[in-house]
């Protein structure tokens, strides 16, 4: 083509653009006027989903360096140690960023240190979630018949996962950082489909069987040796919009799973309500009122339906 030709199609380009960014320009300056954000730009940047994803592998591998680091060697401490240092180091600067994402949204200000030891704490914590993790994995294991190993469970399972990351993000939630946090759960629900908001508290050996459409909120309790299944929401009912409680208030809102209780698929709890322990909650029930411990919730058992005579129990001998 010739340069002339050339230059007039980029010129042409560029009258097409420049209205476009005009646009965009007046869209931003109206979005911040209404939300009172008048700081300059980059002053509160988010942490990047794609440093804490890589901060993740290296965790991974730092807590599981056979399974999932894949290392092979005589020197397993050395490669634990070099992977942690790091994972902490990425995560000091996407603590660190969002702390000047905070400072940004007021008029608060961190000591200097806050983030080091935000990250100090969270190092010092990760044996302890190495052995909630595999509790979890043990209940798998122990849940699923489908399963031939603990490490088919560790490197396969969604919930693995799932789990893993939310231990994590719980760890980092609680200590002060929960935009970090909620960038680890987004990132599990992404690879899984499994919804946990880094909130939520739950107890050792939780599993959640397949998984897919699993969601819990932020207030959620859970205690030990739970098990869900796919499509299992623990979640709030709807808040009034105006006046009263309002939907930024974070008070206790979600429900509290006692010990040993199971939910089966589709099953929908809402509101801070109590299942006792050792419950069963049967599949697609809808639940907003406490669970007394050892109950038994289910629907209406099905009907079968047949041509010219009255509606029947699926099952002989169901009233």
């Amino acid at each position: 083509m010739p340069v002339p030709e050339l230059i007039r199609e980029q010129a042409a380009g560029a009258d097409a653009i420049e209205p476009i960014v005009a646009e965009l320009r007046a869209a931003r300056d109206d979005w911040r006027a209404a939300h009172q954000r008048y700081g300059a730009a980059g002053t509160g940047r988010f942490p990047g989903r794609t440093a804490v994803g890589f901060m993740l592998e290296h965790l991974e591998a730092a807590l599981f360096p056979l399974r999932l680091g894949h290392y092979e060697g005589t020197t397993e401490d050395l490669f634990v140690a070099l992977r942690l240092e790091q994972a902490l180091a990425i995560l000091r600067s996407e603590v660190d960023r969002e702390l000047r994402y905070w400072e940004a949204e007021s008029a608060d200000r961190f000591d200097p240190g806050h983030g080091e030891t935000i990250v100090r704490l969270f190092g010092a914590g990760l044996p302890e979630v190495r052995r909630l993790i595999d509790s979890d994995i043990a209940a798998a294991f122990q849940g699923d018949p489908a399963a031939r190993s603990v490490d088919e469970i560790l490197i396969c399972y969604p919930c693995a996962l799932a789990v893993m990351y939310h231990r994590l993000a719980h760890q980092l939630y609680t200590l002060g950082a929960p935009l970090v946090a909620r960038v680890i759960s987004e990132i599990a629900n992404t690879r899984t489909g499994i919804d946990i908001h880094p909130g939520a508290t739950i107890g050792p050996s939780f599993f959640i069987d397949h998984g897919t459409g699993v969601v819990i909120g932020e207030t959620t309790i859970i205690g030990a040796r739970v098990r869900l299944y796919q499509h299992v929401t623990l979640g709030a009912r709807r808040l009034p919009a105006e006046g009263g409680d309002t939907v930024r208030e974070r008070f206790a809102r979600h429900p509290i799973v006692e010990d040993d209780v199971v939910v089966y698929a589709g099953a929908t709890i809402l509101g801070r309500v109590t299942i006792g322990a050792g419950s069963t909650i049967g599949g697609n029930v809808w639940v907003t009122d406490d669970v007394p411990a050892g109950s038994l919730v289910m629907q209406p058992p099905a009907l079968l339906f047949r041509a010219g005579q009255p509606h029947l129990p699926l099952f002989p001998g169901d009233d």
